[in-house]
């Protein structure tokens, strides 16, 4: 099966955005005076890199633009906040890479034209163009029109894949899992709240969503719409979960769900109880770290917007998300940059050749070698396939029916064979640049099977590490504060760390 989008590349995050080409599209009309809502696409020319992006702007009842950027060849998806329209001029931010538009939209409401400005790189001019996807408003009801009679019930089938297992992470416990909405009946549906119940207390939900918080929690996988919570006949959602507890004691041990909804445009709301799930409470797998040293950055390492996270994979007939909670490390200089000199040299790179140590005592079980190293923030040197996006890599089995998965190694580095029985610490090969990847780095993650993406990602903890700071704002170089010593969790997206000389 073709893999639609590669996924474990580095992310969109960690190359510099310069500007959008215009694609082309045969955009709708629309009047003078209406908003930014709709789906707006362009071309990103990353140095030698063109990447295909969508931009979805919807607009809250306080007239508040949110929305997400979608690098479509990257699986990469990063949320659109803090918009405005005054008039003509629009600014929208994208806050995780601290980027902002500021632009204006022509009379027709067709194009937008302005500049893109982001942390760390000179403005640049950019120019979206209304997709022809978008919808186009639609004209006043008509008194013959037929409208939606009182439903009969929740049209929605809603199940979740995973039953979620509880981890610890910047010091609170943590419930991640998903719900797959599709919607069964003649009508729209609109999500409009969502309601965690305890199975202990049907009281007091322990998490409640809705507007744009709901909106951001949303995918709709192989669609472009305007309105993600508004899910059409027929079609498909995702709602990534992420429910944070302080303390275990406080994660109850069964779940359920309250979800309101609009049904086409009957005027009275419905709610969906129900979508009951079992929490894993159990302790994690332990694991030792698979690099030593400091100053390692978890890139796209968990959160609920990460591209790991939400990178959806079918694989043989079914969808999996295997790099549910996966990192892709890389190493940062005092500086802050992950390199010296010259950035299309491997070698240049902090991360580079640095030894890669197995997790846990297992026995190995898969490994690929021979696929030649990329050129630093170029295209991937061979065709990216199942075969070859991982790279140069190595899957372990480490017991209790789990895999551990290190990918994109040093071609000729690698030092164990299938069968091998390993030991924790040792050496199973350098860090290198192959497969799907822009810049050396070790992805890493552990699934529940011997694949790397038809398997669902599993959490885990590190025994001990260090957290130095984020990559946001970090630099060794002027940072004084001693490192905070964590135990018995895993680190969260962008966050940078010291591991143990030892496992």
């Amino acid at each position: 099966m073709k893999l639609i989008s590669p996924i474990l590349a580095l992310s969109l995050l960690m190359i510099l955005i310069i500007g959008f080409a215009p694609m082309k599209s045969s955009a709708q009309s629309f009047a003078a005076g209406e908003g930014a809502e709709g789906t707006w696409e362009g071309t990103l020319q990353a140095r030698a890199i063109k990447l295909r992006l969508i931009v979805t702007l919807t607009k809250s009842s306080g007239g508040v633009y949110s929305g997400e950027l979608n690098s479509v060849d990257q699986g990469a998806t990063l949320v659109v906040e803090n918009g405005t329209l005054n008039g003509d001029a629009i600014r929208f931010e994208v806050d995780r890479i601290g980027g902002v538009y500021e632009g204006v939209l022509n009379k027709e409401r067709t194009e937008m034209a302005g500049t893109w400005s982001q942390r760390g790189v000179p403005p640049q001019p950019l120019t979206f163009k209304r997709s022809a996807n978008s919808a186009a408003a639609q004209p006043a009801a008509k008194d013959s029109e037929i409208h939606t009679p009182k439903p009969v019930g929740p049209p929605l089938q809603v199940l979740s894949p995973i039953d979620p297992w509880t981890f610890k992470a910047d010091g609170k416990w943590h419930l991640v899992y998903e719900l797959h909405v599709t919607n069964l009946g003649k009508w729209d549906c609109l999500l409009a709240r969502l309601d965690v119940m305890s199975g202990d207390s049907e009281t007091k939900p322990v998490a409640s969503y809705s507007g744009t918080d709901l909106e951001g929690m949303i995918a709709r996988p192989g669609q472009t719409v305007a309105e993600k919570a508004k899910i059409v006949p027929g079609a498909f959602a995702i709602v990534y979960m992420w429910l944070n507890f302080d303390k275990i004691e406080d994660v109850p041990a069964k779940i359920s769900h309250r979800i309101a909804m609009k049904i086409g445009d009957y005027p009275e709301g419905i709610t969906l109880e129900g979508v009951p799930i079992s929490v894993n409470r159990a302790p994690v797998f332990v694991i030792s770290p698979p690099l030593r040293g400091e100053n390692w950055v978890a890139g796209n390492g968990p959160s609920n917007t990460s591209q790991h996270r939400r990178a959806f994979i079918p694989i043989d007939g079914r969808a999996y998300i295997s790099q549910r909670f996966a990192i892709d490390w890389v190493e940062s200089n005092p500086d802050g940059k992950t390199y010296q000199g010259d950035s299309t040299n491997n070698k240049n790179y902090r991360a580079y050749g640095t030894e890669i140590h197995a997790v846990a005592d297992g026995v190995v079980t898969q490994t690929k070698d021979g696929i030649p190293q990329n050129i630093p923030n170029k295209p991937p040197v061979v065709p990216i396939t199942l075969e070859t996006i991982g790279g140069n890599h190595v899957i372990m089995e480490i017991g209790n029916g789990l895999y551990a998965f290190y990918a994109h190694m040093q071609p000729g580095s690698i030092r164990v064979k299938v069968g091998d029985n390993v030991r924790r610490g040792q050496v199973l090969g350098l860090l290198g640049n192959s497969g799907n990847s822009t810049e050396p780095h070790l992805h890493f993650h552990i699934c529940n099977a011997n694949s790397e993406l038809g398997c669902e990602g599993q959490p885990y903890a590190f025994a001990e590490y260090e957290l130095e700071g984020r990559s946001d704002s970090w630099k060794s170089s002027d940072s004084h504060r001693a490192p905070a010593k964590q135990e018995m969790e895993i680190p969260t997206e962008d966050e940078i760390v010291r591991f143990p000389q030892q496992p």
